[in-house]
Parts: structure tokens; C-alpha cells; sequence
């Protein structure tokens, strides 16, 4: 059953979890980023508080990467999240846009936009938001963090770019869209392991099947 939002009682949802994951991507082995950290799964790195060297050339099924990302976001994540927004009790839309932004800058208990969110002043909390966009490549999802949080405009349709690991570099390759909502809702919801395999492999197969092209079907019948 889907996940149920309650304002009173904020919590991360599926739909939550897959915007994140839409700005950030997943790789299923650890990987070097930009300045060299090994990383893994959605941007985690071993500040996440999992040793995240043990998958260095040792890819794993995309569940447990989203397992262990999800972990990750109730427990380090959602906690610091709740406390810099205090007494506001977020919609769906505004607690995931404020969860993507403390995933990527860790700085939500100090930002200027949240102090104005709590002191009610959205025209301020929107324009402050964007002092977060340096280096300019942020500046994509700042706003689109902004949009989401004040306009409730969602970018996530559910699916993810999944990548490879180039080697000997150790950098992320070669993406390939996978649909990860499926695997996000079994899990956030207690799924048993066994069905959550079972919805990647079904997700897998959907993925890998040949589109059906439809000017031969035309000559076929």
C-alpha cells in the first residue's frame, strides 16, 4: 500500500525518496567523485555512516542500494530536517524539497531561507534559497528545489538514471533510466526482501524488452 503523508507527523514517502534520487542518480559500485571521495548508490559517501569501500568493484542489486540510501534519509537525513524547520508542519512537496537540499549542501539548520520559512515569510525563504546556488552548476536544482517547495511543481516521474563505473578512473559512465518507484514503495512500506527482488527483476525485464516497432508491426498482420 502507498505511503500515507501526514503534515502532523512528517515522514519520507516514495515519492519523496525518488525526487532526491532524481537529482542525484544512483551507481551500484563505489565510485570516485569530482574530488576523489569513494562514493556509492545516491551520492553516499562513509560521513553517511556506511562503509561505502566495500563496493568497490562489487556492484549490488539496485534494492539494496535503494535500501540502504533510504536508511540513510530517515536517520541522518529527516531528523536535522525536522529540527531546522521547527514548528511548521511541512506539505509532502516542502519537506522534499528541503530533504534534497540538506542532502546536498548538509547546511539546512543554518540557511537564511529556512529562518524565513519558519518566520512565515515566503517571498524572503524563496529569493534566499537560491544564495545556495554556487558553483553555478547547482543553480538547475536550487530551483528546481524552489519550485518544488513553494509551487509544489514535482520533477521525478518515478525512474532514475542508473550508471556504470569506468575503470581504471573509477568515475560514473554510461547512464541507463530505471524505473525505481516500484522498489522505493515495497520498501518505505516494510516490504519483505523477497518481494522487493522480485519487483527490480520484473522493473529489469520491463527495461531490457525491445520496443515494438510499430511500421513492421504495419506489415505483420
Amino acid at each position: 500500500m502507498p505511503v500515507a503523508y501526514d503534515p502532523a507527523r512528517p515522514t519520507v514517502t516514495p515519492r519523496i525518496a525518488a525526487e532526491l534520487i532524481h537529482h542525484e542518480g544512483i551507481v551500484r559500485e563505489a565510485y570516485r567523485d569530482s574530488v576523489g571521495v569513494w562514493t556509492w548508490s545516491v551520492g553516499l559517501t562513509d560521513a553517511s555512516g556506511h562503509r561505502v569501500g566495500r563496493y568497490r568493484d562489487q556492484p549490488q542489486p539496485l534494492h539494496r542500494c535503494l535500501e540502504v540510501y533510504v536508511w540513510v534519509l530517515r536517520n541522518r537525513y529527516l531528523p536535522a530536517v525536522l529540527e531546522a524547520l521547527g514548528p511548521v508542519q511541512p506539505q509532502e512537496h516542502e519537506l522534499a524539497a528541503a530533504l534534497s537540499f540538506h542532502w546536498n549542501t548538509g547546511a539546512i539548520g543554518r540557511a537564511e531561507w529556512m529562518r524565513h520559512v519558519r518566520e512565515g515569510d515566503m517571498a524572503k525563504a524563496r529569493k534566499a534559497m537560491l544564495n545556495w546556488s554556487r558553483p553555478a552548476s547547482l543553480a538547475i536544482r536550487r530551483k528546481r528545489e524552489q519550485a518544488l517547495f513553494f509551487d509544489g511543481r514535482w520533477a521525478s516521474d518515478g525512474s532514475a538514471l542508473v550508471y556504470q563505473v569506468a575503470k581504471p578512473s573509477y568515475r560514473p559512465s554510461r547512464p541507463e533510466r530505471q524505473q525505481v518507484m516500484p522498489t522505493l514503495e515495497l520498501l518505505l512500506a516494510g516490504g519483505p526482501a523477497r518481494e522487493v527482488e522480485e519487483v527490480e527483476t520484473q522493473a529489469m525485464a520491463a527495461a531490457a524488452k525491445p520496443r515494438s516497432n510499430w511500421f513492421a508491426q504495419l506489415f505483420s498482420c
